[in-house]
């Protein structure tokens, strides 16, 4: 098919990716009053935010501040001025702290999108100056999904490992529910309450329909899209941009019926999710994975770089003097009935006590309770050149049983699957344990004995565990031990579970303005032109300095994208 033959559609703004970024430009865009579709390359729509905990840190959002938490500007200014250093940009941070609040109303008060608060929730460094204690986390709240109707098929599940028999678990509350299920009789009524309701939907529905944590934030946003007449085309790769005049006018999108022109009478927005599965662009950006295959990330497999590529082909420039250019995570890999192997992120269980990280040679090397992307840091540091960058995460039969372990869930679920299919090491003793995980048994039975004593006593002298506000949340309160994230390693059977180098997706993306617009070379703006999600280099310069900072500058500045396209003043519409 030649150009002149292929099918033309024309709209106000296309939006090439799913995810929480691409969707909260299309949605504002169409509250604008914009014409907009959202086309993604993969069979469902959502993304990896679809697979997240769909936490999004936003200062001074209004759920904190009809809780009596107000802070002004300068406090979260300064935390980040701190934690960026020489990686901060001032335009791009008041872009965002100016601009988060605003989105959070107009989702609140104008969409099928709600939110819960996190305002017990710490920022990862307590010791930064103007951290905070709580207030700056939001998650969307659980969504029925028999709102979405028939386009409830096309929505992305939740990754299998992180749910119970398909069922996801809200973080919080209800997480604590799940793990005090045999303890607490609570806990067992509103456990039973929840998989009963997973039951009949799975009878009727064929699929869970209370969304929690990521499926829900992205559940609500297609909701909101749907409302508003916006299609989100699946199986629709975006081939390649089209310029005239220096402007970016639309792009060439792949279908089931061959390729179609759509034309973009304000522009396109790039979020596409990143390269977390680009093996290319891994290969030149993590020096941890020389070829590329070194890095197992937990995002979705379709975040290929598209959004990257198509950037750079009209002149955008990615991002390569980031501290980092992913959000680094400890993952396992998890075997698969079907063959395939799942990535799964270890996010919760590092700081609940009873529980140590030592590397492959069996020593211990950083505070367990620490984020996940502080935790690979200290690995990468940890490890020698040259020697494979994993560690192992070791605990006994009380630990296990109580938290779970990675893709292994707590009691009353069998351990038996993942045992047979080597996922999960048990032995009675750290010496068999430890031959059975290649790790050096002296080393390993030096580090747990240390360990315990310092658990004993509530203070760990070599890594400061338990040692933040951060670290203590994490933990648990309700042991009785003197620290909430410590506690000896006692009684065998012990179990390890290996994690390597991973991530939740990538921060080293396409540079851009404090108007989410895509910048060339010489740092100009190409007209037409945006990127958000992860498509965006991460505003906070490749530190990590909380949870949710991917996802609230996602949907914050695909809120100001759609602004831009529009005309319009973010801060003239939508408040509160």
């Amino acid at each position: 098919m030649t150009e002149v033959d292929r099918p033309c559609e024309s709209v106000d703004l296309l939006v090439v990716g799913s995810g929480a970024g691409g969707l909260s430009a299309a949605v504002t865009a169409a509250h604008l009053g914009l014409k907009v579709l959202v086309v993604e390359k993969e069979t469902q729509y959502g993304g990896t935010t679809a697979w997240s905990g769909g936490w999004m840190w936003v200062p001074r959002n209004p759920l904190a501040v009809a809780a009596g938490i107000v802070e002004d500007i300068t406090q979260p200014l300064s935390y980040l001025k701190h934690e960026l250093g020489a990686r901060y940009d001032e335009a791009l941070a008041l872009a965002f702290l100016n601009n988060g609040p605003r989105m959070v109303g107009f989702f609140k008060s104008k969409t099928a999108l709600q939110f819960i608060d996190g305002n017990a929730i710490p920022d990862f460094h307590g010791r930064t100056p103007d951290a905070s204690l709580g207030g700056r986390s939001i998650c969307a709240s659980p969504f029925d999904g028999c709102q979405l109707g028939a386009n409830i098929t096309a929505l992305k599940p939740p990754l299998p490992e992180a749910t119970l028999w398909g069922m996801g678990i809200a973080s919080g509350a209800e997480l604590r529910h799940f793990l005090n299920a045999m303890r607490k009789p609570a806990s067992f009524w509103y456990v039973t309450k929840q998989v009963l309701r997973h039951w009949r939907d799975l009878l009727i529905h064929r699929r869970g329909m209370r969304l929690v944590n990521g499926n829900a934030l992205v559940a609500g946003l297609a909701a909101s899209a749907f409302a508003k007449g916006i299609e989100i085309r699946t199986n629709s790769p975006a081939r390649r941009l089209l310029v005239e005049e220096g402007r970016v006018v639309g792009a060439v999108v792949g279908g089931p019926h061959g390729d179609i022109e759509v034309r973009a009478r304000c522009g396109v927005v790039l979020a596409c999710g990143g390269f977390p599965h680009d093996l290319v662009r891994k290969k030149e950006l993590l020096p941890h994975a020389p070829t590329g295959r070194e890095h197992w990330s937990a995002a979705s497999r379709g975040n290929t770089g598209d959004g990257l590529r198509l950037g750079e082909a009209v002149g955008g420039v990615v991002a390569k003097d980031l501290v980092q250019a992913a959000a680094l995570a400890p993952v396992s890999l998890v075997p698969r009935a079907d063959g395939s192997i799942a990535h799964f992120p270890h996010l919760i269980e590092r700081a609940k006590p009873g529980l140590i990280a030592v590397t492959r040679h069996g020593k211990r090397f950083t505070n367990e309770a620490d984020s996940y992307h502080d935790f690979m840091r200290s690995l990468l540091a940890a490890t020698p050149a040259g020697e494979p960058v994993e560690a192992w995460l070791v605990c006994d039969h009380r630990f296990i049983r109580r938290y779970g372990l990675g893709a292994v869930k707590p009691a009353p679920m069998s351990l038996g699957n993942l045992l047979a299919n080597g996922y999960l090491k048990r032995a009675q003793s750290l010496d068999a344990l430890a031959r059975g995980c290649g790790m050096d048994s002296k080393a390993l039975q030096t580090a747990v004995l240390r360990y315990n004593l310092q658990a004993l006593k509530g203070v760990d002298d070599d890594f400061a565990k338990g040692g933040t506000p951060y670290n203590r949340v994490q933990g648990d309160a309700s042991s009785g031990l003197p620290n909430p994230c410590m506690a000896p390693l006692e009684r065998g059977p012990f179990y390890a579970v290996k994690v390597v180098a991973g991530s939740l997706g990538t921060f080293a993306g396409l540079r851009v303005n404090a108007q989410a617009q895509v910048l060339d070379v010489q740092g100009q703006p190409i007209a037409g032109l945006y990127a958000g999600g992860n498509d965006m280099a991460s505003m906070m310069g490749g530190n990590y300095p909380s949870g949710g900072i991917t996802l609230g500058p996602a949907m914050t500045f695909g809120f100001i994208a759609a602004h831009h396209a529009a005309g319009v003043e973010p801060q003239n519409h939508f408040q509160g």
